[in-house]
């Protein structure tokens, strides 16, 4: 794996690997700390131009953990901020690090960082995808529910964002059923929808349709970062969306309530069903420390290859 750009360039058997290390190590993180160290004698860059509290910590840590050196850039750090092309950026900081953590805007500003710099990269979220939170969630419905084969993932409000179309590529990939529950106006589009030729992913307006029988109750925020004047719009339209207790009741007993965070108490899920299922969304929140840690080891071996 030369790069980690999004759940859709992945192979089921390569998700799976990753969940599985980021599980193995959770499991030895406190056992002879400092003896694994892949990242060891290595500089790793993080370029954010969008805030984050999980992203920047998880994987300022990991990247240590792992005996690796990082370094925090804003694009108020660099000349990016004042137009210089990600190109160039690229090429400059290809020949000084060892590797790049990149949470911006546009998925194609990524990607031109990757083919240019020549060191790993890694998709710290875009505007297309998250997909270091979905390992996240994967490691932690393996944890809670032992496996995500044959479960019934509800995604409700908007269906559109990053996260709900990092679940999607899983989904297809990883077999499991994967139910879109949002008004039509925050569901993919019809042409987006068909590049998933499993069958897996389903789309449903009616939230209590969708959530009944469901195994996972999974919400997002719903006015993402650069949505904020459309706020009162949205929060009109997804309101018949919230995570609620009538919902949960609609879900298997065990059914797990996931919320990727930031949340909004009594906007896209209630205080009373956040504070019920908050052990299994802060175990979820952590995960992202181990799963993007499995991440930075794959890619060091691709690198020594």
């Amino acid at each position: 794996m030369k790069h980690f750009l999004s759940i859709q360039d992945l192979s089921a058997d390569q998700l799976i690997d990753l969940v599985n290390l980021g599980d193995e190590l959770k499991a030895n993180r406190h056992v002879n700390p400092g003896s694994f160290t892949p990242l060891a004698h290595q500089c790793w860059g993080l370029i954010f131009t969008k805030s984050s509290t999980r992203t920047r910590v998880s994987f300022e840590i990991g990247v240590r953990e792992l005996g690796g050196a990082v370094m925090f850039l804003s694009d108020r750090d660099l000349q990016l901020g004042r137009g210089e092309p990600i190109e160039d950026t690229a090429r400059v900081l290809g020949r000084m690090l060892h590797g790049i953590i990149i949470r911006t805007d546009g998925h194609d500003t990524i990607s031109r960082f990757a083919e240019m710099s020549g060191i790993p990269t890694i998709n710290a979220l875009d505007d297309d995808e998250h997909p270091c939170q979905i390992l996240a969630d994967l490691l932690t419905i393996k944890e809670k529910l032992g496996s995500w084969e044959g479960c019934k993932v509800i995604f409700a409000g908007d269906t559109d964002c990053n996260v709900a179309r990092s679940w999607m590529w899983a989904a297809e990939r990883l077999g499991f059923q994967l139910v879109l529950a949002g008004p039509e106006e925050f569901l993919p589009s019809a042409e987006y929808l068909k590049g998933f030729k499993s069958g897996n992913v389903q789309t449903e307006t009616d939230l209590k349709a969708a959530a009944r029988n469901a195994d996972v109750l999974y919400t997002d925020v719903w006015v993402s970062m650069g949505k904020e004047e459309e706020a009162t719009s949205r929060l009109d339209t997804l309101k018949p969306y919230q995570i609620n207790q009538a919902i949960v009741d609609l879900a298997k007993p065990e059914a797990l309530v996931m919320h990727c965070l930031p949340a909004y108490r009594d906007k896209e899920i209630t205080a009373e069903v956040l504070e019920r299922h908050a052990d299994t969304i802060f175990q979820e929140a952590e995960n992202r420390l181990h799963a993007q840690k499995a991440v930075l080891v794959r890619l060091a071996e691709g690198r020594s290859q």
